[in-house]
């Protein structure tokens, strides 16, 4: 069975497929929109003077805070209904930073660090075979001053 999440390289580090960690992102953000969006109608429901009235207001109130656009049209009025905005927001911005990221490594390619790191790992192995050349001519002459001394 292939995984589609990662991919394991020659010296056994994961590299997680870009396209698979956006789309899961994506996924459990409006996971999180849609569980509190739940608690945030149930909130602003006991409210008289709450503007958000229906599941539907509280899913895009809590899509735009997420986003940080918040356009305004729909608020929490309770303490409960902006503590769960508050949540979204910073649980928001984190995952769309990250979508955000994503994105842009994808597009402008400058932040792979998976190619930057299996050529880090390719020379240390040189290095290290080289080294090791080195310590055996060492061994060597090593040897063979001993025999003469």
């Amino acid at each position: 069975m292939k995984n589609h999440i990662y991919k394991i390289d020659e010296y056994g580090v994961r590299n997680y497929h870009t396209h698979t960690m956006a789309l899961l992102s994506i996924g459990f953000l409006y996971t999180v929109i849609a569980v509190l969006a739940a608690a945030l109608l149930a909130f602003e429901q006991v409210d008289p003077g709450a503007n958000i009235s229906n599941y539907a207001d509280a899913f895009w109130a809590l899509q735009m805070s997420a986003s940080t656009i918040g356009f305004g049209d729909f608020y929490p009025v309770t303490f409960g209904g902006r503590m769960v905005v508050a949540l979204m927001f910073y649980i928001g911005v984190g995952i769309v930073g990250f979508i955000g990221a994503l994105i842009a490594e994808r597009v402008l390619g400058f932040a792979d660090t998976n190619v930057k790191n299996r050529e880090l790992r390719r020379q240390n192995a040189d290095i290290l075979e080289h080294n090791i050349q080195l310590e055996k001519k060492l061994d060597k002459m090593l040897a063979r001053l001993d025999e003469r001394g």
